[in-house]
């Protein structure tokens, strides 16, 4: 039995359907039955619980082989980071009072930094809860999701995908959330490990590749457009970051465009993406069109 957090979602539907598949069984923490009645329907157990209640957690963690730990998104997080930190202590005293056999913690390419990384500081501050626990833990380290274009099928038309990459050319990491699900399910059933590992997950894109992709799916020519830096602000506004709170999510991009996101860490393992933008873009089409 394999704990998923975050089964409404990508990374963990993406995980859940990795292990279904190859006759596993899975259960999740879920605050809204209603909303993962798809999961039961395949078989996966649902406990029901916040994952800010520990106690909750414990329970949800009895007799598991390995749990997926992951933060939920926050855009506009307080200075601090609070809620983050509420979360994570949340999380390492359920894991510290009923370990599993192994953790896989997901994280993001820039974690192993501990300022100039906007949001990605939360995910920093998980791995720094998560590594005094015993049980043996994985920190899958991901790149920016292709799935984070998809606004670019609306935009299509326009033959732009206004991007907040620059230079526009310049690759950085990048990942397919199925590929992320595939590597913890990868983790959760492969050899064991002892202590800590650190695994990067992605390739190394550029947007005007993910531009260029988008078009072949559209069937018509789209380049990337680097938003100008001061516009940023007000861009993030339009997503829906509240206005004076968008400075995380600038900060994280900035981090990216300085190169801070790369592949290649110092004592990182690295697992290679194989699902591209193309295949997001064209999954998500169908989607639309079926």
């Amino acid at each position: 039995m394999f704990l998923v957090m975050g089964i409404t979602g990508k990374v963990g539907g993406a995980t859940a359907q990795h292990l279904l598949a190859q006759g596993k069984k899975v259960r999740a923490l879920v605050r809204n039955r209603e909303k993962a009645a798809v999961w039961a329907n395949q078989g996966v157990e649902l406990v029901d619980g916040d994952w800010n209640d520990a106690l909750v957690m414990e329970q949800a963690l009895k007799d598991v082989e390995g749990a997926l730990v992951m933060l939920p998104s926050v855009w506009a997080p307080s200075p601090d980071f609070q809620e983050a930190r509420a979360v994570i202590a949340n999380y390492v005293q359920a894991l510290a009072n009923t370990p599993p056999a192994r953790i896989v913690a997901l994280s993001s390419m820039g974690a192993n930094r501990s300022s100039g990384i906007g949001m990605i500081r939360a995910l920093s501050l998980l791995e720094e809860g998560l590594r005094e626990l015993p049980s043996p833990v994985a920190f899958l380290r991901a790149g920016g999701f292709f799935e984070n274009f998809l606004y670019g099928l609306q935009l299509a038309s326009s033959g732009t995908l206004p991007v907040f990459y620059t230079p526009t050319r310049r690759r950085s990491t990048m990942v397919a959330t199925r590929d992320v699900g595939k590597a913890v399910a990868s983790l959760f059933t492969g050899s064991a490990w002892s202590g800590q590992r650190v695994v990067e997950v992605g390739s190394m894109v550029a947007a005007d590749e993910v531009a260029r992709q988008l078009g072949e799916v559209m069937n018509l020519p789209v380049q990337a457009f680097a938003v100008p830096r001061d516009a940023w602000a007000a861009t993030f506004e339009q997503f829906g970051i509240p206005k004076g709170l968008t400075g995380p999510a600038e900060e994280m991009f900035d981090a990216v465009n300085a190169g801070w996101m790369d592949l290649g860490g110092v004592g990182t393992e690295h697992i290679v993406g194989t699902t591209s933008a193309r295949d997001v873009f064209a999954a998500a089409q169908e989607a639309l069109t079926a």
